[in-house]
């Protein structure tokens, strides 16, 4: 039987890789649809084609690797081609979640985490979807200290450019609160027997 497929997200820097990593300890498999992309955008050869069709060459190294810098100032400030990206890519990353997802077997349930979940239109696939959530500032702060090549206006626009927290639990079947006012271990473990009854 196919498990119970849980997407998770939320913006930047609150604590969505945090949360996947306690589901990890509680033995549950966990897709990082980010991670997986990056690999899948240099090893599908379909992909790679479609890219170079139409970002042109130079979007990939003499070694075949990704030019990460010219593809993000290619896309950063024109949506309509950050968009064409997005078109070629989420459809072989949601066929290899799925391939992924149907390897799971003996699994209750699985978590697809992807910071674009609800602007991708795959969490329309997941039969619920988590959202965590923390206050812009602290957002922010996390960003900074992980990321210091980035700044906060670096940060803000990456902000601004996803879905407002608001829309995100609106959206949402469940919320987990990262603010550091509640503590997470125990709020991940009740939805952890949730997801087991259900």
């Amino acid at each position: 039987m196919k498990p119970l497929q849980i997407g998770i997200t939320g913006g930047i820097g609150s604590g969505k890789s945090l949360v996947c990593k306690i589901f990890v300890c509680l033995g549950i498999p966990v897709y990082d649809a980010d991670s997986r992309a990056k690999s899948i955008m240099t090893t599908d050869g379909i992909l790679v084609q479609q890219i170079k069709s139409e970002f042109g060459d130079l979007a990939y190294d003499a070694h075949g690797g990704l030019n990460r810098r010219y593809l993000s100032s290619a896309v950063f400030n024109n949506p309509e081609k950050l968009n064409k990206l997005n078109q070629l890519v989420h459809p072989r990353v949601a066929e290899d979640g799925e391939n992924w997802t149907r390897e799971q077997i003996g699994h209750k349930y699985v978590l697809r985490e992807a910071a674009l979940l609800f602007e991708s239109g795959s969490f329309k696939k997941m039969d619920k979807v988590i959202v965590v959530t923390a206050p812009e500032p602290l957002r922010v702060k996390r960003v900074l200290a992980r990321d210091p090549q980035r700044t906060e206006e670096d940060v803000l626009k990456i902000i601004r450019s996803q879905l407002s927290e608001e829309e995100k639990t609106k959206l949402a079947d469940f919320v987990l609160r990262n603010d550091e006012t509640e503590l997470l271990v125990p709020q991940v473990i009740k939805l952890h027997h949730q997801f087991l009854t259900m």
